[in-house]
C-alpha cells in the first residue's frame, strides 16, 4: 500500500514537472511570436515613414515677368487652374508630391491613392485588393500578416473616386499611427481649424471639406444603404449624418452637403468592438462621372 502511494505521488510529481515544461515552452513560444509580431510592426511603421518623406515638398513655380505673362496669353488660351480655384475658396493646399508609378512599381502595386490630414499622422498610400477585402485588414505594405495593416478600400468602391460614398479603412493603433488621429475630430476646434482631407491621385489632387465627425454602429455603410443607387438613399443618409442626436456627434452646420456630392467616409474602431468613429467629407473640386 505504502509502494503504491509512493508510486502516485512520483506520477503526480512527473505529470506537474511535464506541465509545467509545457507551461514554460508555450510561455516562450507566446513571447518569440509577441516579439516577432512587433518586430514587424515597427519595420512597417518605419516603411510608412519613410514613403511619407519620399512624398517630396513641390517648389513653388516663379511667377512669369508681366512681358512673359502678355506672350503666354497671346499664344495659349486661358485654362481654368483646379487648385486656383480652391485657393480662391480659401482651401490651403499642401506642397506634396506623390510617385505613383514608383510606389506602384517598387512597394506595392496596389497603391492607388496617398490620403493626407495635417497635423496627425494620416499620411498613408491608400489601397484596394482586386478579389480579398480584407485583405489590408492583417496584411501590411509587403505581405506579411499582422498590424498595422493598410490603409484601404473595398473593390466595391471605384478607384476614381466617383461613386457617392466611398469608404476608407485603417487600423486605430495605440501609437497614433494609421487612423488613430480620426479621433481628434471628436473635437469641434480641431475640426475647425483642420477642415480638409486630400486625397492625391495619378490623376490630380482631391479635397474633401469635413462635415461630421461621430461614433456609429458597424454596419456595412455601402451594403446597408443599397450602394447608394437611388438619390432617395442619398438624401436620408445625408439627413442621418446631420442628425446632432447622434452618439457624440461632431457637426459643421456651414458645410453645405447635397444628394448629388460625392462623400469621403474615413472608418476606424473603437473600444466598442460593435462600433466605429467616422469621419466624412464632402468632395470640392474634381470627381466628374
Amino acid at each position: 500500500m505504502r509502494k503504491m502511494d509512493k508510486d502516485a505521488g512520483g506520477n503526480k510529481v512527473r505529470v506537474w514537472r511535464i506541465a509545467g515544461l509545457a507551461f514554460l515552452i508555450a510561455a516562450i513560444a507566446c513571447t518569440v511570436v509577441a516579439c516577432a509580431g512587433k518586430a514587424r510592426q515597427e519595420e512597417a511603421k518605419e516603411q510608412y515613414e519613410s514613403l511619407a518623406e519620399l512624398t517630396t515638398t513641390v517648389e513653388p513655380t516663379p511667377e512669369p515677368s508681366s512681358e512673359e505673362e502678355s506672350q503666354s496669353s497671346e499664344e495659349v488660351p486661358e485654362e481654368v487652374d483646379p487648385m486656383k480655384e480652391l485657393e480662391d475658396k480659401g482651401v490651403t493646399i499642401p506642397e506634396k508630391q506623390v510617385d505613383f508609378e514608383d510606389l506602384q512599381e517598387n512597394v506595392n502595386k496596389d497603391i492607388y491613392a496617398w490620403i493626407y490630414i495635417p497635423d496627425t499622422k494620416v499620411d498613408y498610400p491608400v489601397l484596394q485588393h482586386d478579389s480579398d477585402n480584407t485583405y489590408y485588414l492583417n496584411y501590411n505594405l509587403d505581405g506579411s500578416r499582422g498590424y498595422p495593416g493598410c490603409i484601404y478600400t473595398e473593390n466595391y468602391n471605384a478607384k476614381d473616386f466617383t461613386d457617392p460614398v466611398t469608404v476608407v479603412y485603417g487600423h486605430n493603433m495605440k501609437d497614433g499611427s494609421m487612423f488613430a488621429g480620426l479621433h481628434r475630430y471628436s473635437d469641434i476646434e480641431f475640426m475647425e481649424e483642420h477642415p480638409y482631407i486630400y486625397m492625391y491621385t495619378p490623376e490630380g489632387l482631391l479635397v474633401y471639406e469635413i462635415f461630421t465627425a461621430h461614433e456609429t454602429s458597424d454596419e456595412h455603410i455601402l451594403y446597408a444603404h443599397n450602394w447608394f443607387e437611388e438619390e432617395r438613399v442619398m438624401e436620408e443618409y445625408i439627413y442621418e449624418t446631420r442628425d446632432v442626436r447622434l452618439m457624440g456627434s461632431v457637426q459643421r452646420e456651414d458645410v453645405e452637403v447635397e444628394s448629388d456630392d460625392h462623400i469621403l467616409t474615413l472608418s476606424t474602431c473603437v473600444s466598442n468592438p460593435n462600433n466605429r468613429f467616422i469621419v466624412q467629407g464632402v468632395l470640392l473640386n474634381g470627381s466628374e462621372e
